[in-house]
């Protein structure tokens, strides 16, 4: 089991990272939560979560203790997947999720996509009492600035599975409404939203 992976980064983009380390430079998928904590960074260290299925390893990598926490528990809910379980976790961040599943905001996290009605409410269900029964610090959200923010946000959205033609189309309804986005875990959100609509 990798419990961290701490060293340069390599390169880095809204969905993964490459964090070189004695000479190995490790592809770990992260959310856009993580993404906004490390983007101005040079080196990191990162939680991972080790996932191996029969054909494919796949490194995830966290910023905090609370993120994989429920990174982990997402994917054990029946039909939440890893690749989903992202996708929640860079729909909103940690608090925002936390608040959605205490607070049975079933519509919240069917915004999110890949999760529809009954995926919802079983993600409710069975994650409520877990998240009332922990305490996890309430992480804060940084606003990057960026000179690439739409090419972050299109490149994000194409990895997590949006076909680009729908994404450029998405981005175009977010910035018509919104001119002075200034980091793209904003623009990103607003675009998702658009989609799911």
């Amino acid at each position: 089991m990798i419990t961290y992976v701490k060293g340069s980064l390599a390169h880095k983009n809204p969905s993964f990272v490459v964090i070189e380390t004695g000479g190995i430079g490790y592809h770990i998928n992260v959310s856009l939560y993580t993404y906004t904590k490390i983007e101005k960074a040079e080196s990191a260290k990162l939680l991972t979560h080790f996932h191996v299925k029969e054909d494919q390893q796949t490194l995830y990598g966290f910023f905090d203790e609370t993120e994989r926490t429920f990174f982990r528990l997402l994917i054990g809910v029946n039909g939440v997947g890893p690749s989903t379980a992202l996708v929640v976790l860079s729909s909103m961040n940690p608090e925002e999720f936390r608040a959605a599943v205490i607070g049975e905001d079933v519509a919240a996290i069917r915004r999110v996509k890949g999760i529809g009605p009954k995926t919802a409410q079983r993600i409710i269900l069975d994650l409520k009492d877990k998240m009332l029964k922990e305490s996890f610090a309430s992480p804060t959200m940084l606003a990057p600035e960026s000179n690439t923010l739409r090419a972050e946000a299109l490149s994000a959205l194409v990895n997590l599975g949006f076909a680009r033609p729908a994404v450029q189309r998405a981005l175009n309804r977010v910035f018509a409404a919104q001119s002075n986005l200034d980091s793209s875990e904003a623009i990103i959100k607003l675009a998702l939203r658009e989609l799911s609509s």
